[in-house]
């Protein structure tokens, strides 16, 4: 049985993998061809209309139940049908607010074209509940090899419109409407292959219990995102909006690495933590694990990205982007204490505390927006380093949400994260080297990168290879059990 189970979210994570990493190889040319075909003020622009708009997409997307939806231990039709009639209520609603309040939201930042990218951007709204009500059972039923393709159509078609609108002179109004299609060719395909649309007849029975559940999940969501947002919006009232369009495609290149894993298992983690809970498995045993294993891999990841920020910036963006180097550097610094974040939600709802998530969100964020703010008077490298103490704060305090809860000392978590520290020890002395080759032009800018990468591979393998990091086990499990079932699958040669 756990065998099984163990096997069902290995699959999982490996069909999300190839959702999340087709999809990032779309978005990686389609980001190397905008950068060059808009200006940082132009991509500013674009940066506070999407802030804007997500900040009210993430409130009414888990206001109303995608996490219920899969956190629910006997889902019945009713549940389904009542979770859809609540998200296209409040998100007909938000479209309608979206398209009053443009003109004066772009007053507020002093920009008529903002309200034009409200307007366009608020058309999303009335996709949305179509897609997220079927990629919700999608997910709870683990079929994420269905995501995968639906995900990589919808990123293709956002990338291909926004290019050929920008070729086109449609600023930055180039990827709003790319938004637009991908969120339009996704909510079709959802639709056609779940082939379900009784789930969408109108019905409001346990809307209360939705409601409740929504009430906390939906504001700690908000919080989030609004936090992880603020800094454009500072940004664009104080400054302007070509340090809004820095510091965006900054953070954009720092999370690169949610892209790479932390967003291939994040789908994976709910429903996997909450099957575990459910099964009576020990949820500190696993929480401890699985932060040995994303520090191994995020750690190092980060450190390689700031040592190599320059030369990955010139080749990726090229040269006029060169000025988020530092920015670049600052963040992935900051962005070392989350190793675990995408463990965090997840936890508290199988613990059944959702409310501490925004408890500790609450105490956490505020402070931190304050010193944002307050940084957004000294330019837009001090926002940047604002992450330096904000990130590790927040960190803290949701640990000791998930300590008390969980039962896990200081000194546990510490003993945990030894052996990554020391992995990433080892890589950043590795790519130091091939750093400063390729500031004494000793090397170009892409060979020093190229060899960089290599080192780093060596070196990381090498220090879970000397410290015996559980996640090497983790791979020797993996290659035995993909040997094991090869002669299974491709007969011998000789085999009559």
């Amino acid at each position: 049985m756990a065998d099984s189970a163990t096997r069902s979210v290995q699959r999982s994570i490996l069909f999300s993998a190839l959702d999340r990493y087709t999809g990032l190889l779309v978005v990686f040319f389609a980001t190397a061809v905008l950068a060059r075909l808009l200006s940082p003020e132009e991509f500013g622009i674009y940066a506070v209309v999407n802030a804007i708009t997500s900040i009210i997409a993430a409130c009414f997307q888990e206001f109303a139940g995608a996490s219920y939806l899969i956190q629910k231990r006997e889902l019945s039709r009713t549940s389904v049908q009542t979770t859809f009639t609540i998200t296209l209520m409040i998100s007909v609603a938000t479209a309608f607010v979206l398209f009053v309040f443009a003109q004066p939201i772009s007053r507020l930042f002093e920009l008529d074209r903002l309200r034009y990218g409200i307007e366009i951007s608020a058309l999303n709204f009335l996709l949305l509940p179509f897609s997220g009500t079927m990629a919700a059972l999608f997910r709870r039923e683990m079929q994420f090899g269905t995501l995968a393709i639906c995900n990589f159509v919808a990123g293709a078609t956002i990338a291909v419109v926004s290019v050929g609108l920008a070729m086109a002179q449609f600023s930055y109004m180039a990827p709003l409407w790319g938004a637009v299609a991908g969120n339009a060719v996704l909510a079709v395909m959802l639709l056609i292959l779940r082939n379900d649309f009784g789930a969408m007849r109108p019905s409001l029975v346990d809307c209360r219990e939705i409601v409740g559940f929504g009430l906390y999940s939906g504001a700690v969501s908000v919080v989030n995102v609004f936090y992880g947002l603020a800094p454009q919006l500072f940004l664009a009232r104080v400054l302007d909006f070509t340090a809004v369009g820095l510091y965006s495609r900054a953070t954009a290149s720092t999370q690169i690495f949610d892209k790479l894993v932390t967003q291939v298992i994040s789908p994976v983690v709910m429903p996997a933590v909450v099957a575990r809970h459910k099964a009576g498995g020990d949820l500190k045993a696993g929480y401890l694990e699985a932060i040995q294993m994303l520090s191994a891999v995020q750690w190092p990841f980060l450190a390689f990205m700031a040592v190599m920020a320059r030369p990955i910036i010139l080749i990726w963006l090229g040269p006029n982007w060169l000025e988020i180097v530092p920015l670049v550097q600052l963040l992935c610094i900051g962005n070392l204490a989350l190793f675990a974040a995408c463990l965090t939600y997840p936890v508290f709802v199988a613990l059944g505390r959702v409310q501490d998530a925004l408890i500790s969100s609450l105490i956490s964020l505020p402070p931190s927006l304050l010193v944002i703010f307050g940084a957004s008077f000294l330019g837009v490298h001090a926002v940047a380093a604002s992450a330096l103490v904000t990130l590790p704060f927040q960190a803290a305090v949701a640990f000791h949400f998930l300590g008390r809860h969980l039962r896990i000392r200081p000194g546990e978590m510490v003993r945990s994260l030894f052996r990554s520290g020391a992995v990433t020890a080892l890589v950043i002395g590795g790519v130091s080297i091939c750093a400063a080759l390729t500031d004494m032009q000793r090397l170009s800018s892409l060979a020093g990168l190229g060899l960089a990468f290599v080192v780093a591979l060596l070196c990381w393998w090498l220090g879970l290879t000397v410290t015996g990091h559980p996640l090497l086990h983790q791979f020797r499990y993996a290659a035995t059990g993909l040997a094991r079932r090869a002669p299974g699958r491709w007969p011998s040669r000789t085999a009559p």
